[in-house]
């Protein structure tokens, strides 16, 4: 039953999703070589601290729902985060910056609004909230990544290693889908609110709109 509910929460949530997303101003500048390379490094540079954000968002989750299977589905979110972690330093260096530069680097408050909400979702929220938001935000995601491994590799003549790191979020993790809907389930089943894991996957998409807006923002 608590299954059930989860695909068609999944699939509602995916819907409402879809319909509100699809404009990307920065991507459209990228595809058309039009981002100046300063931006390029700023991209590494707000990936950079939301990926370590993460990886300690998920590693949080992990240790607060340790009973399978969200135990397991956050651990494995955190170790895909150290994987991330070691292919943006590639892209990095492919721009000239170096680890130390990656840390010097003073992010812009609009584009890490959404790691700033995985981590209150994190401490506070539920399973069910961050498994759902993940989920239904995957697919936009992981489009946005292709399209800027595409551009950086034609218009800004990148080498595929550079690019990994967009090419690794852009296919999704084999079973992903089954594990965070197993997620969900178990979440619903333990009586989370169906209604809040919504409005978390709402408020996710928002704010990786921040992101991308952020990092388009004074272009012409």
């Amino acid at each position: 039953m608590a299954l059930t509910e989860a695909i068609e929460l999944v699939d509602r949530t995916r819907g409402r999703i879809a319909h509100a997303g699809g404009e990307n101003r920065f991507l459209d500048l990228l595809e058309q070589g039009a981002v100046p390379r300063e931006r390029l490094a700023w991209l590494a540079g707000e990936e950079f601290r939301i990926v370590d954000s993460d990886r300690r968002s998920f590693a949080l989750l992990s240790a607060r729902f340790a009973e399978a299977p969200a135990g397991e589905f956050f651990l494995a979110l955190a170790q895909g985060e150290n994987r991330a972690l070691t292919l943006l330093a590639d892209y990095a260096s492919a721009l000239g910056w170096s680890e130390k530069d990656l840390n010097s680097y003073v992010p812009r408050p609009r584009a890490q609004s959404y790691p700033a909400y995985l981590a209150q979702r994190a401490a506070f929220g539920t399973r069910s909230e961050v498994a759902l938001a993940m989920l239904a935000n995957l697919e936009e995601w992981g489009s946005f990544c292709a399209r800027t491994a595409t551009a950086l590799r034609a218009r800004y003549e990148l080498s595929e290693e550079a690019v990994a790191f967009f090419r690794y979020f852009a296919e999704t993790p084999p079973g992903f889908v089954d594990q965070a809907t197993a997620v969900i389930a178990a979440g619903l089943e333990a009586g989370e609110d169906p209604d809040s894991a919504v409005q978390a996957a709402d408020f996710l998409h928002a704010y990786e709109t921040d992101f991308w807006t952020a990092l388009a923002e004074g272009l012409s």
